[in-house]
């Protein structure tokens, strides 16, 4: 696994387990796509700064599955205000410059596993 990879998907988690705003933004790229359950696309560091603290999430990461140079999935267990319980989901991170640069969650580690192999081979047929 790529140092830079693992140190940028380490400081979104931070940032984003914070609720850092200022340092949220900093950790991704302009753009920065996400997935999620209310939508997906492209997003500025700004947007993703106010999703964070709109949402209060905190993600803990349980385990790491890099699936190529610039492309991870990490198993988590996420909780929202007001809701103590945890819930397992997966988040497929792409890291260009050292910044997150894709965020997309999903339901369970297989979904975002497919979702990543299918986006290395995407890329690998460019």
């Amino acid at each position: 696994m790529a140092a830079s990879l693992e140190t940028a998907i380490n400081e979104w988690h931070t940032a984003v387990n914070a609720g850092d705003l200022a340092r949220s933004a900093g950790a991704v790229g302009d753009p920065i796509v996400v997935l999620g359950p209310k939508g997906a696309g492209p997003i500025s560091p700004e947007q993703f700064a106010q999703w964070v603290q709109r949402s209060g999430i905190r993600l803990v990461p349980r385990s790491w599955h890099p699936v190529s140079e610039r492309l991870m999935v990490v198993e988590e267990d996420a909780t929202w205000p007001g809701n103590p319980v945890s819930t397992r989901v997966a988040t497929m991170f792409r890291v260009a410059g050292g910044k997150v640069t894709a965020s997309l969650r999903l339901p369970n580690l297989r979904s975002a596993l497919d979702l990543a192999y299918i986006c290395r081979e995407m890329a690998a047929t460019e």
